[in-house]
């Protein structure tokens, strides 16, 4: 790995929850629950390879229309995780943030998700970053809206807005683009993720589903990310 070039800023669909909770004969919702344990390991390998942030898709506003049994054993999960993020944000010098319309949950999921930036907003390590309630559809169209109020009230002049001043009204603002995006389970599209910020990223798909999904599977997508010559302009 010392020979490698490690992506700065890796992001990850986490997808194949429902399929192995079918393979294993168990219900969805362990499913979930396996993915979710899965992820406390991986953000602890992220930080250890010297990633500096790190992005899930953790809920997309597309998952409310799931069942309500579905949505309310995630929300129940991510509760639950909440307190064991924060152990392991802590002992890993890990910051977490969160993306998307949060407002939609619960006032307790809203007080958790601040609970976990405001503990961890000293630490120097990896960014964690969250995608709850994310759509990138939905944070481009919640830019656009800021970028009007500011036209509207003569702070911007629309021959000011550039791809930086997008950018900087985005839920990703103050934070690098993706290198490298990573999705488990054989899926070969976006989803509606990050898709302005994963314009020039290296994407890279795996059969793998997301409990399954080990430090050995990241470092093979690092490699993988290695060998391929990035160029940038059309050369």
């Amino acid at each position: 790995m010392q020979d490698m070039i490690i992506p700065a800023h890796v992001a990850v669909i986490l997808d194949g929850n429902g399929r192995w909770a079918k393979e294993h004969h168990v219900p969805r919702s362990m499913g979930h629950k396996a993915g979710c344990e899965n992820l406390e390991q991986i953000v602890e390998d992220a930080a250890r390879l010297g990633i500096q942030y790190f992005t899930i898709y953790g809920f997309s506003t597309e998952n409310w229309k799931r069942s309500s049994e579905e949505v309310g054993a995630l929300m129940s999960l991510f509760r639950y995780y909440i307190g064991r993020l924060k152990t392991v944000a802590m002992a890993n010098n890990v910051r977490v943030k969160s993306i998307g319309d949060r407002s939609k949950f619960d006032q307790d999921l809203i007080d958790g998700l601040n609970m976990l930036e405001d503990v961890t907003k000293e630490n120097t390590g990896m960014t964690f970053v969250l995608a709850l309630n994310y759509g990138s559809r939905d944070e481009i169209r919640r830019g656009v809206e800021k970028i009007a109020e500011e036209v509207r009230d003569g702070s911007l002049a629309p021959s000011e807005i550039t791809e930086e001043v997008i950018s900087a009204h985005l839920d990703t603002a103050g934070m690098p683009d993706p290198d490298l995006m990573i999705r488990t389970s054989g899926e070969l599209r976006l989803s509606n993720y990050l898709m302005w910020q994963l314009a020039y990223a290296e994407l890279y798909f795996t059969d793998v589903y997301w409990p399954d999904f080990h430090k050995e599977h990241l470092v093979a997508a690092i490699e993988e990310y290695n060998r391929r010559n990035r160029r940038f302009g059309g050369r």
